[in-house]
């Protein structure tokens, strides 16, 4: 069963077409249930979805993202399907949603919108969104999805809390859950024919409030998410870049009555901001000429709005606590800065150990001196990481032979005294000078100086939900493993570490692993 899940709140003027739609639905063998959260409302919206035959759920008025949560509890469906009440969804939509899901690595999908309004504004709204669609169908790795054409698998779904209620408005709560997914590897398919019609923001001052809205309460997000400041698949680069030129444009502008030089760093900020706004306007040019009138005035109303708003957001003081799981947004950033110039000063010292350590393992045996081997990295992503080679050429067609030794528990192995091992390789895995290429994996982003583990993709896809929650943060050279018995752990022993890392984690934490981790490896207790 499908369970189609509608939040409405003061919904009388669109809800019946939309129930109506989701009626005339074909190509669907599974059966449909509707449910219509009333949300609060002080119209007919719950006599509305009863006359159409939906499933009622009346609540007092706390948000959109609790109404779906529970919606989702009373629904039927292995599958939830999200719109919302002013949407209509097409025909074809609900087969054309739910389809990637005969895939069982996807867990959620995202389709379009679309629009028949022809004020100005909402065509604008709509050429952004398909420059966005046309972004999106380029993506490896999808991390966003909206609710108005949604659908996740239920059992997922409740697995992880579904919408987080802290957002009370319709916001970016559904950005939250996805990219809550998405830091556990959970893949996402993209449905352009998922169609449903909508109406956009028909005016000015309702676009840019809206933009408002979204930048603040981002920015409130980001607190315990604060990887996304670096973008996701659905934000264009070049928006990104708009709102730093605009501040700068802003800025440059004001000082310009005392420093008139200003003036020409704000003449340069305008420039530069419509430049990276060219390839949306090449977009509507050749969609909409007479939206392209508009289009300019648009894009700094944009720009503005969701700056203004993320400035409000970052320095609100709305309590977020429960939410971190990880470091903070601050602590992200210096972080990342230790990071750089950890690995950094690392290669350079290390520099003459690993040309040494790649000359001897030349002379002892066949092969390339450095090891590559894709590992899992912060959200499931794939990169790769270097290390020394310390096994015979051929050690990946053997890994059969090495799993029969293998007196580890769960996805996860360690064998002792690996047959494996090439003489060399002994001892740079027993002084764990292997690991020093991993430095260039640090300096680049893939991994950190100190976080959880990185294991093999093969290993990670035989992960439970629970056990995903390693991948929450960037794998680390050292970490809570290295330090609290390395590969002598199996993987229940190494997640209730990591976990409690993750869940309590401070830069002094870091601190204290980073030395303590000399000590472990002079030790060589689990190295072998």
């Amino acid at each position: 069963m499908i369970s189609v899940i509608i939040p409405a709140r003061d919904a009388a003027g669109t809800l019946a077409a939309c129930l109506a739609a989701l009626r005339n639905q074909a190509g669907l063998a599974e059966p449909v249930e509707v449910l219509v959260v009333d949300d609060g409302s002080r119209d007919a919206t719950a006599s509305i979805a009863e006359a159409a035959g939906a499933v009622v759920i009346r609540q007092a008025s706390v948000g959109p993202a609790a109404a779906r949560n529970a919606g989702a509890q009373r629904a039927r469906g292995e599958i939830l399907a999200f719109t919302d009440a002013d949407c209509e969804p097409c025909r074809a939509w609900l087969a054309e949603l739910v389809r990637p899901l005969a895939d069982p690595g996807i867990v959620g999908v995202k389709g379009t919108y679309r629009t028949r309004q022809r004020s100005l504004v909402a065509r604008f709204v709509q050429l952004e969104y398909e420059s966005k669609y046309q972004h999106l169908a380029r993506e490896k790795d999808l991390d966003f999805i909206d609710t108005y054409s949604a659908a996740y698998r239920r059992d997922v779904f409740l697995a992880n809390g579904g919408f987080d209620p802290l957002f009370p408005t319709s916001s970016v709560e559904d950005q939250e859950l996805a990219f809550r997914l998405a830091r556990k590897g959970y893949r996402f398919a993209f449905s352009p024919q998922a169609v449903v019609e909508h109406q956009h923001a028909a005016t000015l001052w309702v676009y840019a409030r809206k933009k408002f809205n979204i930048g603040y309460w981002k920015a409130v997000m980001l607190r315990w998410l604060p990887e996304r400041m670096l973008g996701d698949a659905h934000t264009p680069r070049s928006l990104q870049a708009q709102i730093v030129i605009l501040a700068l444009f802003l800025a440059a502008g004001a000082m310009t009555p005392v420093w008139p030089w200003a003036g020409w760093i704000a003449a340069g900020a305008l420039l530069a901001f419509f430049l990276s706004g060219v390839g949306l306007l090449v977009h509507v040019a050749r969609r909409d000429l007479l939206v392209l009138a508009v289009a300019p005035i648009l894009l700094l109303v944009r720009a503005g709005a969701l700056g203004v708003g993320l400035g409000a957001g970052l320095l609100s003081s709305r309590a977020t606590a429960g939410h971190k799981s990880g470091p903070g947004l601050a602590t992200w950033i210096l972080k990342r800065l230790i990071d750089i110039a950890g690995a950094t000063l690392g290669l350079a010292l290390t520099f003459p150990i690993q040309l040494f350590g790649m000359l001897a393992i030349v002379l002892d045996s066949p092969g390339s001196p450095l090891f590559v081997q894709e590992r899992t990295g912060q959200g499931g992503r794939p990169f790769r990481m270097y290390k020394l080679r310390t096994m015979v050429r051929d050690a990946q067609s053997r890994v059969g032979e090495a799993l029969a030794l293998n007196p580890l528990h769960g996805p996860v192995y360690k064998v002792p005294n690996d047959p494996r091992l090439t003489r060399v390789g002994r001892a740079l895995r027993r002084w764990s000078l292997d690991e020093l290429p991993q430095l260039w994996n640090v300096l680049v982003g893939d991994m950190s100086l100190v976080g959880p583990r990185p294991e093999e993709t093969w290993v990670v896809a035989q992960y439970d939900d629970r056990q995903r929650q390693r991948l929450a943060m960037k794998p680390g050279l050292t970490g809570p493993m290295q330090v609290g018995g390395r590969g002598a752990l199996d993987l229940e022993e190494r997640l209730q570490l990591e976990l409690d890392y993750i869940r309590n984690y401070s830069l002094g934490r870091d601190l204290a692993i980073l030395l303590r981790t000399p000590r472990v490896v002079f030790s060589g207790r689990g190295a072998l």
